[in-house]
C-alpha cells in the first residue's frame, strides 16, 4: 500500500466512531465495526494473514518474528478506534495546513472557534509542518485514529523490510475505550503478548508510566414526595438534597482546581425528582489511599446533609475503576527503559510522565499484560481545537520501529 502515516491518519478520522456509554452493546455502537473491518481489510493488504475483527469489535493481528532469537518476548501495539463522546464525531472534515508559520489558527467551519498558539506552546515547536484540524464543528479525532495511523504505518515498514530484526509483535485495536470499555472482552490468551505499549498520549518524546487510581460513586436518595401545597413539615425534596450534597463539595478538589499529582472529587451527572434523585461522581487519585480518604470525605458531607432529613435515606456505592498502572510497571523497569531508548533513537528527548486519566493500557496491565503509553502527538483531545502535526505522526512511527528492534537486540 505504501500509504504515508497522514494518508492513514486522514481516511480514519472522516469515519464516525463515537462511543456511547448509554449503550449496552459491545461494542457500544455498529459504526465502530465499519473502521474495524477497514483496518483488518489493510493489515490483510500489507501482508498479515492473521488479521480479524472479533464479535466483540477487537482487531487482533501478527507481525511475525523476523528475529533468529527464540526467546524475544512478544510485544503488543495497542490503539482505540472510538472517538469520545464529548462531542460531535460526524461529518469529519479535516483540514491540512503545509508550512504552518505560527500564529492562531481560525477554524473554517466555525471561526469563533480558534486554536490560540498561546494556549498551545507545541504549536511553536512545529514551524514548517504539516498541521492537521478540524473544521470546527467536529472533534478531529487525532485521539486515537492517530495512534491507529502510526501503528498501521510502523506494520508495514516492519513487513516490508524483513533485514529489520523484530520478534513477533501483536497489534490489538480496541473499541468503547473513551468510555472505560475499552478492554472488557479482550482475549489476552489470544492475544498472547508479554509486555504491550499503547500508543495513545500526546506531546513527542513523552513516555507514560502512570496514570490516576479511579472509582465511580453512585449515590442514590430517597426523599419524602407529597403534594407541595400540603408539604409544611412533611416534604423531603431529593432533589434539593443531592443539591445540597453538590453544594458541600470542597472546591480545591475539584478538576479544575487540581493538577500533577492532585486527585479530585468530580461529579459527572445529577438526576432526579421530588421522591427520588442520583448522584453520579468519578473520584480520581495517584495513590489508592487518596481515593479512599476522598470518598470517606464525600460519604461524609452526604451524612451530613442527611442528618437534616430524618425519613430521607441514601445508598452509597463505590465501583473500582483501574489503579495506577505504575504499580505493576516499576516491577518490570525494562518496560520503559526501552522505551525511553527508542525516542531517543528517534532522535526526540525522552520524557517520562504521568497521565491525569487513564488508558486502555490501565486496565491491561492490572489484567496481566503491563503496558505503559507512548504519545502519538495529538493535542486538545475531546474538542473541536484538537490539532496534530505530519512530523509528529512520523516520530510516533520511528518510535514503534525502533522499540520493536530494541527487544529483539535485548533479548
Amino acid at each position: 500500500m505504501s500509504d504515508t502515516v497522514l494518508d492513514r491518519f486522514l481516511r480514519y478520522v472522516v469515519i464516525d466512531t463515537q462511543s456511547d456509554a448509554s449503550s449496552p452493546t459491545q461494542p457500544s455502537t455498529a459504526k465502530q465495526l465499519t473502521l474495524g473491518r477497514l483496518l483488518v481489510d489493510e493489515l490483510q493488504a500489507i501482508g498479515i494473514s492473521d488479521a480479524h475483527l472479533d464479535e466483540h469489535g477487537y482487531v487482533y493481528a501478527t507481525i511475525p518474528a523476523t528475529s533468529a532469537k527464540n526467546n524475544v518476548p512478544v510485544i503488543c501495539f495497542c490503539s482505540h478506534m472510538d472517538t469520545a463522546p464529548d462531542f460531535s464525531g460526524t461529518g469529519v472534515k479535516p483540514q491540512v495546513i503545509e508550512n504552518y508559520q505560527g500564529g492562531d489558527i481560525v477554524l473554517p467551519g466555525d471561526t469563533s472557534r480558534i486554536i490560540r498558539a498561546g494556549d498551545n506552546p507545541e504549536l511553536a515547536n512545529n514551524i514548517g509542518n504539516t498541521i492537521i484540524t478540524s473544521d470546527g464543528t467536529t472533534l478531529l479525532g487525532a485521539d486515537d485514529k492517530a495512534g491507529l495511523a502510526e501503528i498501521m504505518t510502523a506494520a508495514e515498514i516492519l513487513m516490508n523490510n524483513p533485514d529489520i530484526k523484530h520478534g513477533a509483535i501483536r497489534l490489538l485495536f480496541t473499541p468503547d475505550e473513551e468510555i472505560a470499555r475499552g478492554v472488557e472482552k479482550v482475549d489476552l490468551a489470544k492475544l498472547g503478548a508479554d509486555f504491550g505499549y499503547t500508543v495513545d498520549g500526546e506531546t513527542p518524546g513523552h513516555i507514560e508510566d502512570e496514570t490516576f487510581s479511579a472509582d465511580g460513586v453512585d449515590i442514590e436518595i430517597k426523599g419524602v414526595a407529597i403534594h407541595p401545597g400540603f408539604a409544611f413539615g412533611k416534604m423531603e425534596n431529593a432533589i434539593r438534597i443531592a443539591g445540597e450534597i453538590i453544594a458541600r463539595l470542597p472546591r480545591d478538589l475539584a478538576p479544575e482546581s487540581t493538577r500533577g499529582k492532585q486527585g479530585f472529587i468530580h461529579p459527572t451527572g445529577v438526576s432526579g425528582a421530588m421522591e427520588s434523585a442520583s448522584i453520579h461522581f468519578i473520584i480520581r487519585d495517584f495513590v489508592d489511599a487518596g481515593l479512599t480518604e476522598k470518598e470517606e470525605l464525600l460519604e461524609g458531607i452526604v451524612k451530613e446533609v442527611m442528618a437534616s432529613y430524618p425519613g430521607s435515606t441514601y445508598t452509597f456505592k463505590v465501583t473500582e475503576q483501574y489503579r495506577n498502572m505504575n504499580n505493576v510497571l516499576s516491577e518490570h523497569p525494562q518496560i520503559m527503559d526501552y522505551a525511553l531508548e527508542a525516542v531517543e533513537r528517534a532522535g526526540m528527548k525522552a520524557v517520562r510522565g504521568s497521565i491525569r486519566g487513564g488508558t486502555d493500557g490501565s486496565r491491561l496491565t492490572a489484567m496481566g499484560l503491563p503496558c505503559p503509553n507512548i504519545f502519538a502527538g495529538g493535542h486538545a483531545f475531546h474538542s473541536p481545537l484538537e490539532w496534530i502535526s505530519h512530523q509528529d505522526m512520523d516520530k510516533a512511527v520511528a518510535t514503534l520501529v525502533e522499540l520493536a528492534k530494541i527487544w529483539e537486540e535485548r533479548a
